[in-house]
Formats: structure tokens, sequence, C-alpha cells
């Protein structure tokens, strides 16, 4: 039964690295030129620190999901894993609520800000950012799901009453 909880567990631990590993690849690359107006719009991942927050935290928890592949399952620094998971979903979420917010105000604008919508010019763009916010969100759901699965394993053992 031991060895069945750990396949599964190496599953959704590798479907979040891979989760987190496509979001981080698919937002780094985005970049589109356009023209509007005359002037040259050059839309980049890197122009919003929201976005570039979003490849640095999910770049983090991709090389924090590929260590953990490899940690042998006898080794002692499972016991702080609980602690690293936290941070790890903290990570994604913030960031993905970044990100999906700058998404927002680029596919609606702000008509109070005077903000106009930039997806008409560069829909490449923002296909591209949609796409690495599915596979961000996708990410965020495992890591949740693994937070929760990490804190049961932990606090189990602690709640039996004899």
């Amino acid at each position: 039964m031991e060895k069945k909880k750990r396949a599964v567990l190496f599953v959704f631990r590798f479907l979040a690295f891979a989760a987190a590993i496509s979001a981080t690849i698919v937002m780094a690359t985005s970049n589109e030129n356009a023209f509007f107006y005359g002037i040259e719009l050059e839309a980049s991942y890197n122009n919003s620190p929201a976005l570039t927050y979003f490849v640095i935290a999910y770049s983090i928890v991709t090389v924090y999901g590929f260590l953990l592949l490899f940690l042998p399952p006898s080794s002692k620094l499972w016991q702080f894993v609980v602690a690293v998971d936290v941070i790890a979903t903290v990570l994604v979420t913030s960031s993905f609520s970044a990100a999906l917010a700058v998404a927002y105000v680029g596919k609606q604008g702000n008509s109070s800000a005077g903000w106009l919508p930039i997806c008409d010019q560069v829909s490449d763009f923002c296909k591209q950012i949609a796409g690495a916010l599915v596979a961000g969100f996708a990410a965020m759901i495992i890591y949740t799901g693994l937070l929760l699965y990490s804190i049961h394993t932990v606090l189990d053992p602690l709640l039996v009453f004899d």
C-alpha cells in the first residue's frame, strides 16, 4: 500500500512540475511586435512586473518540483516538504493572481484609468499569456492539493488519540 501512495504522489508531483514548467516557458517566450497608428508596439512579458513575477515564481517552483522528483523516500528532507509546499503554493497563487489581473486589463482595458485594451493589437501575445495562465492555474490547483495531502500525512499521526 505504501508503494501505491508513493507512486500516486510521484505522479501528482510530476504533473505539478510539468504544469509549472509549461507555464514558465510559455510566458517567458511570449513576445509580439505590432504597429498601432504608425507606432511600433512591442508586447513582452518583461514589460510588466506582474508577468515577470509570474515567470520568476513559477521558475522557482519548477526547480523545487524537479528536485522533489529525485528526493529518495527515506531522506530526512521530507520533513521539510510541508513548509516548502506552503511557500510554493503561496508563490504560485500570488503570481497567478497578479498575472491574471494584468491579463484582464490587457484584454478589457480600464475606462476609469484611461487604459485601452491591447489584445486587439497583439492578439498572439494575449493568446500566449492565456495559455500560460491555463497551465499556471493547473499548477496552482495541483500544488494546493499536494499541500493539503502533505498537511494530512504530517498531521494524521499527531491527531491519533490512544
